[in-house]
């Protein structure tokens, strides 16, 4: 897209502008664009809008030099070009701008101001201090694809039920599994919105994709299960994520979404002089709400099972506390096959430290049975056979 000359110019960055195309797509309706000081005053007084649930008002009040002179300046009627990393990827025509409270902004998306909240600080770097809003139009060709092929993903199975979950598979573990098969038990066609955070921190987003590729490529059922990326920017933060994930599935023709009893955001919650559930909100978007129960691995079944059902205490119980698995990724340990089987661990591993070992076709014939073919072996085989051997336990 080329700039104009003519107009002034607003810097976004990928964040912002990956939220404005959210809204842009249609993915977080009843809000269909920018809102003006009077109902982003509304919105945040009653967090409804149009009837439905939402959380806060959506604005754009990018933080800058530049962009605090653009704004001070700027009519009713001007058009401004939206530039990001130095593109223009969009265009705005001024209808209102309006101071805000960057701090009273913060409260509402996280519940707290503090700086040492490490999403209020990075959204507090971003933030400035006057918005605007108007009609606008950017270019961001991720989400509509991903929009694209979920509609083309429910004509071409005829899905009656679809159901998403937002995960961010850091790393996908047994846990991740079983839910998706529950689910997949009880669905047509099952959605994951693979988080993408503009962060980072955790394994790199092509791992993830590629692990959770590789699970349902070879241990689902043909046509199932689809990933696509879910690019979850500031706004999908606190006790709120599960609102706007609730109508960002709703809107992308999903039926029902499936979380853990154990998300952060099912907490209870002080409003309005009376406590509340997320359940309060949730129940006004048409869209069915599932929990499931949290699984442990249990060393007297020996078996993975659910924490409301399991009779032996918390000392029988691993938990897929998905830190302690990244701490073995991280340091290059193979995570035992009850917490990440054995073919993702592969995965990730030859992924993460390629040609870690020196002389891995002479190490892998050392030390593997053979069919006395001598051909190439890859990371990731050597992994599993690795692996196939630490599982070997003939000897006791």
């Amino acid at each position: 897209m080329s700039s104009s000359k003519r107009n002034k110019q607003l810097h976004i960055d990928t964040e912002a502008l990956s939220t404005l195309a959210l809204v842009q797509e249609g993915l977080l309706a009843p809000v269909t664009g920018l809102m003006n000081e009077s109902e982003a005053k509304e919105v945040d007084r009653t967090r409804q809008y149009r009837g439905i649930p939402f959380p806060f008002s959506f604005i754009l009040a990018p933080r800058g030099r530049r962009n605090q002179e653009v704004l001070e300046s700027v009519r009713r009627g001007e058009k401004l070009d939206l530039l990001c990393e130095g593109k223009t990827v969009g265009e705005l025509t001024v209808e209102d701008r309006f101071s805000i409270d960057p701090k009273d902004r913060l409260m509402h998306i996280y519940g707290s101001a503090d700086p040492t909240h490490p999403g209020v600080r990075n959204t507090m770097a971003r933030l400035g201090t006057i918005a605007v809003s108007g009609p606008y139009r950017v270019e961001y060709p991720l989400i509509r694809d991903t929009v694209n092929r979920i509609r083309r993903m429910i004509r071409h199975t005829g899905a009656q039920k679809v159901s998403a979950m937002m995960l961010a598979a850091n790393p996908l573990n047994r846990a991740h599994e079983r839910i998706i098969r529950q689910t997949l038990g009880e669905t047509d066609l099952m959605v994951l919105f693979l988080r993408k955070p503009f962060t980072n921190e955790g394994l790199r987003y092509d791992i993830r994709h590629s692990a959770l590729n590789l699970f349902i490529d070879n241990f689902l059922p043909r046509n199932r299960a689809m990933v696509v990326p879910f690019e979850n920017t500031y706004i999908f933060a606190g006790y709120n994520e599960l609102i706007l994930d609730a109508l960002l599935a709703k809107n992308c023709g999903c039926h029902e979404l499936v979380i853990g009893k154990n998300h952060a955001g099912l907490g209870l919650y002080y409003d309005r002089n009376r406590l509340n559930s997320i359940f309060d909100s949730l129940s006004d978007i048409d869209i069915e709400i599932r929990t499931v129960d949290e699984y442990v691995y249990c060393d007297t079944c020996k078996t993975l099972v659910s924490t409301h059902t399991c009779p032996h205490g918390q000392h029988h119980h691993i938990h897929y506390h998905s830190e302690s698995i990244m701490t073995l990724i991280e340091h290059g340990i193979l995570p035992p096959p009850i917490l990440v089987r054995k073919e993702i661990s592969a995965n990730i591993l030859a992924a993460l430290f390629p040609n870690r070992i020196e002389n891995l076709q002479e190490t892998y014939y050392s030390l593997m049975p053979s069919s006395g073919l001598l051909e190439h072996q890859s990371d990731e085989q050597f992994y599993l056979k690795l692996m196939e051997l630490y599982q070997t336990s003939s000897l006791t």
